[in-house]
């Protein structure tokens, strides 16, 4: 199934000059959502990992169905101030502005590898963001995973820089 169809592209969203990849054109379609599912299944399957972990909020869409069906702990990465105990920080800047990714302390134990889920790549400041609150957390960053890449912004070339392993379904131009 291509699921490049099931994407719509909305200019100047959410400010002006941005070409928004909006990804509930493919997650209210139940055959390309559980397609979607079933690919990002499939690269899993092939990969050495302890545990999950979602960067908010899009990329928890996709990483509940993948716990779930690969049987793996399931980790939040949430924006500032939305986890209640002990928790790593690390702000970043985003294409349209800044941020901060924050962890709980106590969900990596030392050495446990853990793959990252994300709707998107960009630039690659929230990846680059969450791989150092995994390591920050003792963990190792075993990969990435993306529903889309938007190839001429960089971020996976510069993932895979540091060394990162980055996998995604679909590439879409940023611009």
């Amino acid at each position: 199934m291509d699921l490049k169809k099931y994407i719509r592209s909305i200019q100047d969203y959410p400010k002006k000059g941005i070409l928004f990849r909006d990804i509930t054109t493919l997650i209210k379609d139940k055959n390309a959502f559980k397609n979607c599912i079933d690919q990002l299944s499939k690269i899993l399957s092939n990969l050495n990992y302890d545990k999950i972990a979602a960067i908010e909020s899009r990329g928890f869409i996709f990483a509940s169905p993948l716990s779930y069906n690969l049987s793996k702990p399931y980790i939040l990465l949430r924006k500032k101030d939305k986890l209640p105990a002990e928790r790593y920080s690390v702000d970043f800047e985003l294409e349209y502005g800044k941020a901060t990714l924050e962890i709980h302390k106590d969900s990596i134990s030392p050495k446990e590898k853990i793959i990252i889920i994300d709707d998107l790549i960009a630039t690659g400041g929230t990846a680059e963001a969450a791989a150092k609150l995994v390591e920050k957390s003792g963990g190792i960053v075993a990969g990435f995973i993306f529903v889309i890449n938007l190839f001429d912004l960089g971020g996976k070339k510069l993932l895979e820089k540091k060394g990162y392993k980055s996998f995604s379904l679909i590439d879409f131009p940023g611009h």
